[in-house]
């Protein structure tokens, strides 16, 4: 007999919360609005019932958090990386992690590298400064 410890509702939401956060603060500051727009249709970052190997386990939504947090940094820092063969062990690793859990995830780290940057340009995706109409 194996005990399995649940997921919280807390950390459903986090993994939620991560995912948006990729599709609203990093994945606009290297693509254009038409490439977020397919990767959403093809429903890159959510997971499929069919490949989910995610049984929400408190173990597995841990490995998911981490993978999700781990992408987000390196991405935030990929410009400065001084060591860019780590941080591409590490994106490819934690990228791995998540298509096993069932959380699609085709986008390499030489797409990142490579794209040109969308700062200061307009996209549906950002996240608004304030939610106010003026």
């Amino acid at each position: 007999m194996k005990i399995v410890v649940a997921s919280t509702e807390e950390q459903e939401r986090h993994i939620e919360e991560l995912v948006e956060q990729i599709y609203k603060e990093v994945l606009p500051r290297f693509f254009p609005d038409h490439k977020i727009v397919e990767w959403k249709k093809q429903r890159v970052l959510q997971p499929k019932a069919t490949d989910q190997m995610y049984n929400g386990t408190l173990k597995d939504a841990f490995q998911i958090i981490s993978s999700l947090q781990t992408l987000i940094a390196l991405l935030d820092h990929i410009d400065g990386c001084k060591h860019e063969q780590e941080y591409q062990e590490m994106f490819e690793r934690n990228s791995q992690n998540l298509n096993e859990y069932g959380y699609f995830f085709p986008l390499s780290f030489s797409q990142f590298k490579e794209a040109e940057s969308q700062e200061g340009e307009f996209s549906q995706f950002i996240k608004p400064a304030n939610s106010w109409i003026i």
